[in-house]
């Protein structure tokens, strides 16, 4: 077996595993527990034989790496066919890192039904990687859809008072825009002879064939990520949602919107992305500017933090789209690219950062149970080391230069100048909004005189929270301080979709 193949399974039967450990009353009710364990085990397991897709990974190709491809339905010819390049390997290594950091954070805050909590997020976590690892089309999809069932139960079973609206109104979205996916699929496969992601994007399509495909492809991914006006039901999740499924949400499930449009979108479609482009730049703008504006206004800190994570995704899809603008003005392949590059790095910068500020949020509610920002006030007072965290993380969330949130959107933004000032211009206006939601939360919750009786009787962090959010801040300013690792690790992947893109202009 391979080590895609382990990363998918490992997780997947570990959760099976930890059902079993944690079925009985007696194992459920206190003891040792021994599914935390074997929970937190498995997740460490898995982020350690995922180390080598990063020591072993070849930076100066484009070409598939860790391929694995066996006959699955030779019928139809569909392929268990896993490999990753430079896009998708960054974002398994997000998901392995951050796996075992929600088994730690949800080691006391979940008090019923603990194991079978732990399993859903090992299950989801194999589903997510074989999405990132599926080079067969029908294999993508299984992932895709069965990666919403972990996230359901997590949602409807661990969430707040209205999880049930919530989690229909997310499973409703994503498994109907899923299904326009699925119909384009299909019609590539007639077209290509297999399901083949390589061959689909090989295929001369016309222009007519494109835009029918692209739009099929912009329902399915543009709720993932999601995009303004089909947004709505993020704010809902993150809110009913438990700290772990809110972390795993913002930090991975939003990733896979944008994935999708570097995978199948821009290369399978380049010129029916080249003539819509204005429609993704028009909507990502629309992200980045209005949405912002709605997190100014929100008392709720959770729904103020998933709104940002909206507005932040913009920069991402902006990123991906502004290609085409790019080729119009200079048709130079490092413009493209800078492009997407800034687009790839946000979504591992927005992983670390959105998922801190959501654990940040989780030691919170554990200590007041509340995420009204107005029943807080002085926090540093009481918890210095927690206080000095959730700055941080502001700081990054903010742009912040020194921070992994400065790296992408300073990219994006320095596309755009090549692109259109007017989409610079628009663009650059989060690094005052975005600093004013941001600070204006650090502010009223961190800062000031202690507000009442609850916050003074706040503990700072125990080891274990310490841990976590110390983890996530090496990351956060590793890549911030030295992002070239990761650069280099994208380069070849994006040129080789940069070159794409100019092929099809010409």
């Amino acid at each position: 077996m391979g080590i895609l193949s382990l990363l998918v399974w490992l997780p997947i039967a570990g959760g099976v595993a930890v059902l079993a450990a944690g079925g009985g009353r007696e194992a459920q009710a206190g003891g040792l527990r021994v599914y935390r364990w074997l929970a937190l085990a498995v997740a460490v397991a898995t982020f350690a034989m995922s180390l080598p897709l990063w020591t072993g990974f070849e930076p100066a190709t484009a070409q598939m790496q860790f391929v694995e491809r066996l006959p699955w339905i030779p019928l139809f010819r569909v392929e268990y066919f896993l490999g990753v390049d430079g896009f998708s390997m960054p974002l398994i290594l997000l998901t392995t890192f951050l796996t075992p950091l929600v088994v730690i954070a949800g080691w006391e805050s979940v008090k019923e039904r603990q194991a079978q909590y732990l399993a859903a997020f090992l299950i989801l976590e194999g589903l997510m990687i074989g999405v990132f690892a599926a080079l067969d089309a029908l294999l993508f999809y299984v992932f895709w859809e069965a990666m919403l069932v972990p996230m359901f139960i997590i949602i409807g079973v661990w969430g707040g008072e209205r999880r049930v609206y919530a989690t229909i109104k997310f499973f409703l979205y994503t498994f109907l825009g899923s299904v326009f996916m699925l119909v384009a699929l299909i019609y590539l496969y007639l077209q290509a002879g297999s399901y083949s992601i390589l061959d689909f994007h090989a295929l001369p399509l016309s222009m007519n064939e494109q835009i029918w495909i692209f739009l099929a492809f912009l329902v399915a991914f543009a709720v993932k990520v999601p995009m303004w006006p089909v947004h709505t039901w993020l704010p809902d999740a993150h809110v009913e949602a438990p700290t772990g499924g809110s972390v795993i949400l913002a930090a991975v499930l939003l990733k896979m919107g944008g994935y999708g449009f570097v995978r199948f979108s821009l290369p399978i479609t380049p010129d029916a992305s080249g003539s819509l482009a204005f429609v993704v730049i028009g909507l990502s703008l629309v992200a980045i500017v209005y949405i912002s504006l709605v997190a100014l206004v929100q008392q709720d800190m959770k729904k103020l933090i998933a709104y940002s994570s909206i507005a932040h995704m913009g920069f991402v899809t902006l990123g991906f789209f502004l290609a085409w603008s790019i080729v119009g003005r200079t048709g130079a392949v490092p413009g493209i690219a800078m492009g997407i590059t800034g687009g790839m790095v946000q979504m591992i910068s927005h992983g670390f950062v959105s998922g801190a500020l959501f654990l940040c949020v989780g030691v919170l509610y554990d200590r007041l149970h509340s995420r009204q920002i107005s029943d807080y006030g002085g926090v540093v007072n009481t918890m210095p080391r927690f206080a000095t965290f959730l700055v941080l993380f502001a700081m990054a969330n903010a742009g912040l230069p020194g921070t992994s949130g400065f790296v992408g959107e300073f990219l994006v933004v320095l596309a755009s100048f090549q692109a259109d000032f007017w989409y610079a211009f628009l663009a650059a206006t989060t690094l005052v909004t975005g600093a004013a939601y941001t600070l204006w939360l650090v502010k009223r919750v961190v800062f000031g005189p202690v507000a009442n009786e609850g916050v003074a009787g706040m503990q700072d962090l125990d080891a274990r929270e310490f841990l976590v959010l110390a983890l996530i801040a090496a990351g956060v300013l590793t890549l911030g301080l030295w992002p070239g690792p990761l650069v280099d690790v994208m380069t070849a992947s994006v040129d080789n979709l940069a070159n794409h893109i100019i092929q099809s202009k010409l």
